[in-house]
C-alpha cells in the first residue's frame, strides 16, 4: 500500500487577474464556486478529527489482536498526529492574526 496515497489531493489554486477594480468584492464567498473560508476549517477539522477515529480504530484493532499490521497502526497514529499538530499551527496562526487585526488603529 502506497502511504501517500490517502493524502487528499489539494483544492487547486485559482489564477489571480488584474480585472477587478478596488472597490469591488472579488474575494466573496462562492464568487468563483469556491468554499467560504470558514467551511474550509470546518473540513479541515472534520479530516483531523477521521484521521484521530481512524487512528484510534488502528490502534485499538493491535491491541485487541483483530490485526497483526503494526506498520499501518502506526502510519495512521503519525498520520493523526502530524494532523493535530497542523491544525494547532493554524489556530495559533489565526490567533496572532486576530490579535495583529485588533491591536491596529482604526
Amino acid at each position: 500500500m502506497e502511504p501517500l496515497q490517502n493524502i487528499p489531493q489539494l483544492l487547486p489554486l485559482s489564477p489571480i487577474s488584474g480585472s477587478s477594480k478596488p472597490g469591488q468584492d472579488s474575494g466573496a464567498p462562492g464568487a468563483e464556486g469556491g468554499l467560504a473560508f470558514g467551511d474550509l476549517l470546518k473540513q479541515a477539522l472534520q479530516e483531523v478529527n477521521q484521521a484521530s477515529a481512524q487512528a484510534e480504530d488502528e490502534a485499538r484493532n493491535l491491541m485487541t489482536g483483530e490485526s497483526a499490521d503494526m506498520h499501518t497502526a502506526m502510519l495512521a497514529v503519525q498520520k493523526a498526529d502530524l494532523s493535530f499538530q497542523m491544525m494547532m499551527a493554524v489556530r495559533s496562526k489565526l490567533i496572532d492574526a486576530y490579535r495583529e487585526v485588533m491591536r491596529m488603529q482604526m
